[in-house]
């Protein structure tokens, strides 16, 4: 395949969990992909870009961005996967932690997005995908986690906001709000506790957060979407 012509996903978060079955995904797809996280090995192949380095640095993003450019021509899907999740009394938040998850969870958002989108008008129109988390709808007092809740709503509503400033320009910008997922960030001991979280009695897989970014990628009419994908949770209890 031509590579100015092949499509482009950029994830974050791409080493594990998620973000790496993301990459999985996209490459199934026929896309080249590039992925970036603190912990992601270097690597350059022919549909592959690593870039290591801390989404929550500005110039992290930029290199990010520019590399993406100049192996592969374009950019045509971003998903901003990386993420921090503290679930603690909300007086007990350290400046530490609040400064982690703003930077994280909004700069990361921030920066890299900002790039994107300046790329996709340049090509003429691109697709955004925002991983936030149900939590924003549904506040439960067994998970206090108020900076998640913060930086995480933030998300949420800028994913609209930038779904109706570029809905004539060719972009469309969704998100993907999840449960309580299977993933390595959760302790085995953990587990039964955060099934319970979920109407349906069972967490999610990375499989269903991966399906709902492929049903978004593919909705071409669909844009300014938050999909709950969490058993339930979203809906009540």
């Amino acid at each position: 395949m031509d590579s100015q012509s092949q499509k482009v996903a950029v994830i974050t978060g791409a080493s594990r969990g998620i973000g790496a079955s993301l990459v999985e995904a996209y490459r199934g797809f026929g896309y080249a992909v590039v992925g970036t996280s603190r912990s992601i090995a270097p690597a350059s192949e022919d549909a592959f870009l690593a870039v290591p380095g801390d989404i929550a640095d500005a110039a992290t993003a930029k290199r990010v961005i520019t590399e993406a450019v100049a192996k592969f021509g374009r950019i045509d899907t971003l998903v901003n996967n990386a993420g921090i999740f503290v679930a603690k009394p909300f007086t007990d938040y350290t400046p530490d932690e609040y400064a982690a998850l703003i930077g994280v969870n909004l700069g990361g958002f921030f920066h890299i997005t900002q790039l994107a989108v300046e790329q996709m008008l340049a090509q003429g129109g691109g697709h955004i995908v925002n991983i936030t988390t149900s939590l924003v709808d549904n506040a439960d007092s067994n998970v206090p986690s108020v900076l998640t809740s913060l930086t995480k709503g933030g998300l949420q509503s800028a994913t609209k906001s930038l779904a109706i400033e570029y809905a004539t320009r060719g972009i469309r910008v969704n998100a993907v709000s999840p449960g309580a997922i299977k993933t390595p960030m959760h302790p085995e001991q953990a587990l039964p506790i955060l099934a319970g979280l979920h109407p349906v009695g069972r967490m999610g897989e990375i499989g269903d957060i991966v399906e709902a970014v492929t049903y978004l990628e593919n909705a071409h009419f669909v844009t300014g979407e938050i999909l709950h994908v969490d058993g339930g949770m979203s809906a009540g209890h």
